[in-house]
């Protein structure tokens, strides 16, 4: 997305974002602990995923898998936090076109994640739909 969004490739920064920058790691972090909130239950990958709510309720076997969820949640709004604090944060060496699309990644994450029993895949592809469109007009030409 970086480079979608009008940055230059250039081993500079190439480099920039391969230091993983706090903005790129905590909107990551978000969406793989929702992924595991939201999937874990249904899906059966045997172990071979990495999900961090398997590993957490490995590693603390006292712990029940509804206590490991809300620690999961906790880590979740730690790291809203944090995003909202880099995204803030001025002087900054991402454009606001760059910010304001991490954040709507990170808003659209939790939509992504809490179905009913019966989710709405076309409602999904609205969405997604709609932030292209809103960042197609964001873009800079």
């Amino acid at each position: 997305m970086f480079f979608l969004l009008g940055q230059g490739i250039n081993k500079e920064t190439v480099d920039f974002v391969d230091g993983f920058p706090p903005i790129i790691t905590l909107t990551a972090m978000i969406l793989r602990l929702w992924d595991d909130l939201g999937t874990a239950k249904d899906e059966n990958q045997d172990g071979n995923d990495g999900s961090y709510l398997e590993c957490y309720t490995r590693e603390h076997s006292n712990m029940t898998v509804e206590r490991a969820r809300e620690h999961v949640s906790q880590l979740i709004c730690d790291a809203w936090k944090k995003l909202n604090r880099e995204c803030l944060s001025r002087p900054s060496p991402f454009s606001s076109i760059f910010t304001k699309a991490c954040l709507n990644v990170a808003r659209m994450i939790p939509l992504m994640y809490s179905y009913d029993d019966s989710p709405s895949q076309e409602s999904l592809k609205e969405l997604m739909r709609s932030l292209a469109a809103h960042l197609e007009v964001q873009q800079p030409h």
